[in-house]
């Protein structure tokens, strides 16, 4: 029961335990907003170290762009970006398939396509990371 603004109690669908973990019918909600915040906050980090990253990248040769990803904190920095990319675009498509997308099937096809999607991207962008570290 909640109580509504005439001080009585208003009857709710929601358990007990679903009023304690804050989440909706689709069970994920509260963890996919919460993920979705803390990738935006991270990206805005990181997004800057990207792009100072590549600019002093431009103009250089295979071996000194090498010899710049050979320093740990630059494939960190990279990796980091890259999942939380990863995360963030798959989150976020997710709450696009679930909002557009009304055909069952359809929805269980887009689903799976991002999420095949999103990992296949995400090994593929961290396979350069790692060959351009020389690991």
């Amino acid at each position: 029961m909640k109580e509504d603004s005439s001080g009585g109690r208003q009857a709710t669908m929601r358990s007990m335990a679903g009023r304690v973990r804050h989440l909706g019918a689709a069970k994920s909600g509260t963890r996919d907003l919460w993920l979705m915040r803390l990738t935006s906050v991270a990206l805005l980090f990181l997004a800057i170290a990207f792009v100072w990253i590549m600019l002093t990248l431009v103009g250089k040769d295979l071996p000194q762009v090498r010899a710049q990803f050979s320093h740990p904190l630059v494939p960190i920095l990279m990796l980091l970006f890259i999942l939380a990319s990863i995360v963030h675009m798959k989150i976020g498509m997710q709450s696009i398939i679930d909002d557009y997308v009304h055909a069952v099937h359809l929805k269980e096809w887009a689903m799976m396509a991002n999420i095949f999607f999103s990992v296949g991207l995400g090994v593929a962008a961290i396979f350069a990371v790692l060959k351009l570290g020389g690991i």
